[in-house]
């Protein structure tokens, strides 16, 4: 076919392929708007806990970021799945947002046999917000209890009669507590709850013999006598309890108990709308006064994650944490 002939042909293309265009443009033109009405962000827990806490703190710096009202929705239940799988499945248009953490990720992959969505696979990582590190707590009420030693003694001793508290089947206080039950050798029972602050009120009021929880929930009651914190599960003490010793220096066992936070949405979200979520994010973590704030409640920011970063540092926890919660023996209840 010679070149004069071929032209109409190639205009013919050019014409038929406008339409298409035109098509595209919409979901493009709307990802530059985004958002356009309020953001919605799941706490899968209850409210006062750390993971709802700490979103709070950063929604009115996001809100003022992107120009629209972010609205905090608790949604507790199924140790954190519920409201995780709720945004897992939520129309993909950055409506909805979760504060999930690691038990609702990297622990629920491997502690529920039919957990209703894949962390991986059927959410968007957008970015984390803080790393939680946690620190021991027992009752002073009715318990005569005051360091790690005296606590492994009286448990071993008393197999079963004794009842530690977190704030979900499955959260990272429920696999702490577990992990360090089993490193000890002690038979204890775990009370789930519905939310951090009711697990603490557990604590003051004896219901329950210890916790491992946030540093900063846990510092005021340390602090007044109502609770005693025996170590923190760090390799360094912390600024805010420099008093209280590590594990290592309280002579207790190594073993993994930490959290951290961070937000996710429906894997099918453009990625548009995910990153200019993630630059909101880097944005509220770099306010010093945020980050002073996280640093008084020893949960350290972590900015300067891209959603890149964070989607692989998730499925390394997957791996890493299921062989840890079938060494645990931690299983649904």
């Amino acid at each position: 076919m010679t070149e004069t002939k071929r032209l109409p042909m190639l205009a013919r293309r050019s014409l038929l392929a406008l339409p298409m265009a035109g098509l595209a443009a919409p979901s493009v033109w709307a990802q530059s708007r985004w958002p356009t009405q309020p953001i919605r962000i799941v706490v899968p827990y209850g409210p006062g806990g750390g993971t709802d806490l700490s979103i709070r703190i950063l929604a009115p710096k996001l809100s003022a970021f992107l120009g629209q009202p972010v609205v905090i929705e608790n949604r507790p239940g199924a140790g954190s799945t519920l409201g995780t799988d709720f945004v897992a499945k939520a129309p993909p248009d950055g409506t909805y947002f979760v504060h999930a953490t690691l038990a609702s990720t990297g622990i629920a992959a491997a502690l529920y046999p039919r957990l209703p969505y894949d962390p991986v696979r059927d959410l968007a990582a957008v970015a984390p917000t803080v790393f939680v590190p946690l620190t021991l707590a027992v009752t002073q009420t009715g318990w005569n209890v005051g360091t790690a030693a005296e606590l492994i003694a009286t448990l071993r001793a008393n197999p079963g009669r004794y009842q530690y508290g977190s704030n979900a089947v499955g959260s990272t206080g429920h696999l702490a507590n577990a992990n360090f039950c089993t490193q000890v050798g002690a038979q204890v029972v775990h009370v789930p709850y519905r939310s951090g602050s009711q697990t603490i009120a557990a604590l003051l009021t004896g219901e329950i013999q210890f916790v491992q929880d946030i540093y900063g929930l846990l510092k005021p009651y340390h602090d007044s006598g109502q609770a005693k914190c025996l170590f923190v599960t760090a390799e360094e003490r912390s600024r805010l309890m420099p008093e209280v010793p590590t594990m290592k220096e309280a002579g207790v066992p190594d073993y993994k108990a930490y959290s951290w936070f961070g937000l996710f949405t429906a894997a099918a979200t453009p990625r548009g709308i995910v990153d200019r979520m993630s630059e909101a994010v880097q944005d509220a973590l770099r306010d010093p006064t945020i980050a002073t704030r996280f640093e008084e409640m020893g949960t350290p920011g972590m900015p300067g994650w891209s959603p890149d970063r964070f989607a692989n540092y998730v499925r390394e926890e997957v791996v890493t944490w299921g062989p840890l919660v079938r060494a645990s023996g931690a299983r649904l209840e």
